[in-house]
């Protein structure tokens, strides 16, 4: 597999891709992620999915569905860095690390990444193991003060210590050896260790300059990370969470709307706030959260998630398992428009946001909210020519439970502009040829007094893009 042209930016697009956490938890095994891989490398890649990510806990031979192991037998090298479970991973065995199954995806022309967690082993620090080319040991570099509140793992690191810059150094090469492409690093941001961020992302300079290929950083979690840091993670990483741990229930993708919100006018091209997981498919078969299931997100509300997602330029890291995932679900990631828009978009945000109530003047009678995203179709930065040159995107959103008649309420002018309202435009249903009963919208009036109508369903969203002709 070969790298970006140098031309591009890393990350120039929101990452589109797989992680294991939502159907596997800490448990996946080799062959079910070869298995994944086969199945976007057949049926996804040429949607743009091509990522898989490896989530936590793939160095404890002990690792179980529904939670972390205390004291686990972590399996560390000589330096203390971790190595793959080889009964898990079996290619893994004699040293070789993630070396073997990272070229085995790139075979397929897709990238691979894994999960990770701040800081070093506890069981390196209690066996005091020399940090890889100094003279300093492991409890040195240690900081028992600052440790993570849900995984045992690992200690913190004590940046004010040479040798903890030293210790992510040696980390990061050698998972740079077994030519990795992304990297998802957790306990970062909640609460926000820019000291931790900013040694990540000098050790991954390091490695990428030595092995000759860029790695993506993804930091975790979200919860209550301020738009007030973005130029701190700009230049440090390609990826940041901006919410806790998502799932599939209604209640977490609303939430995201005001997240996204928030977050959608620092979207830049390589620097990307992410949404989290789309837990879409066949999840929970060994997962932290639930029973074996396919997802219990409706078929609108995963329609609303993609749409949102997309309007708001996060990554897509889908969840499910993908070759036991039910058909709809694939029918959805493989639209085109996801895509498109991530790739293709400009000048995305939030236009209305209203409370609707079967009557105006009685609170009790509040029925959801009514929201609307629009965005300027532009041409992809690797030059591809976008599909809807010149025209826009909008997503029309309804949160409430029962359907939602639009009326007269939203201008065409409000997606398109007061200085091209009288120009001839059409409107095309981004969910065209996806599952699910058509949509209901349409393009009414004459002149600057068309506007953009039709019913949204329970927890729905009517998603177009509208073109001159």
């Amino acid at each position: 597999m070969t790298d970006l042209p140098q031309s591009l930016p890393q990350a120039w697009r929101p990452p589109m891709g797989w992680n294991s956490w939502d159907s596997y938890g800490t448990t996946l095994t080799e062959d079910e992620l070869l298995a994944n891989a086969r199945f976007m490398a057949e049926h996804l890649k040429n949607a743009g999915w091509d990522t898989l990510v490896i989530d936590i806990d793939w160095y404890d031979p002990t690792a179980r569905a529904h939670g972390y192991n205390d004291n686990a037998p972590l399996i560390l090298d000589e330096y203390g860095r971790q190595l793959p479970d080889p009964v898990r991973f079996p290619s893994a065995a004699g040293g070789k690390g993630f070396g073997p199954l990272a070229a085995a995806v790139h075979e397929l022309g897709l990238k691979l990444g894994m999960h990770m967690m701040r800081g070093i082993p506890r069981i390196a620090v209690d066996k005091n193991l020399p940090v890889y080319g100094t003279n300093y040991t492991a409890k040195d570099v240690a900081d028992l003060d600052h440790v993570c509140k849900w995984n045992p793992d690992n200690y913190g690191l004590n940046q004010s210590h040479p040798g903890a810059q030293a210790w992510y150094d040696a980390q990061l090469d050698l998972f740079a050896s077994w030519g990795l492409d992304f990297l998802k690093v957790d306990d970062m941001q909640t609460p926000f260790h820019s000291d931790e961020i900013a040694a990540y992302h000098r050790a991954i300079a390091k490695a990428e300059a030595k092995y000759g290929r860029s790695i993506d950083l993804s930091l975790s979690p979200g919860g209550w990370v301020a738009t007030s840091y973005v130029d701190f993670l700009r230049e440090n990483a390609q990826m940041w969470r901006i919410s806790d741990d998502l799932w599939d229930r209604w209640e977490d993708i609303y939430q995201q709307f005001a997240r996204l919100a928030r977050w959608a006018p620092f979207q830049t091209t390589g620097h990307w706030a992410d949404a989290d997981m789309v837990p879409f498919g066949h999840i929970g078969l060994r997962a932290e959260r639930g029973d074996d299931r396919q997802s219990r997100l409706t078929l609108d509300e995963q329609k609303t998630l993609l749409a949102l997602w997309c309007m708001g330029r996060s990554p897509l890291m889908v969840g499910g398992d993908l070759p036991t995932s039910n058909s709809d679900a694939i029918a959805l990631l493989q639209n085109p428009a996801l895509r498109e828009v991530l790739a293709g978009s400009t000048n995305n945000r939030e236009t209305v946001r209203e409370r609707i109530f079967g009557k105006w003047w009685d609170e009790s009678t509040y029925r959801g909210e009514f929201i609307v995203w629009s965005a300027d179709a532009a041409d992809w930065a690797d030059g591809t020519r976008s599909a809807h040159h010149g025209g826009h995107y909008a997503a029309l959103f309804w949160t409430g439970s029962d359907t939602y008649e639009i009326g007269r309420n939203i201008q065409l002018q409000s997606i398109v502009g007061l200085d091209a309202r009288n120009d001839d435009w059409t409107l095309s249903d981004l969910y065209a040829d996806a599952p699910g009963e058509s949509a209901d919208v349409r393009l009414e009036g004459v002149g600057a007094d068309r506007v953009i109508t039709g019913t949204i369903p329970p927890h729905g969203v009517l998603w177009v893009a509208l073109d001159r002709r």
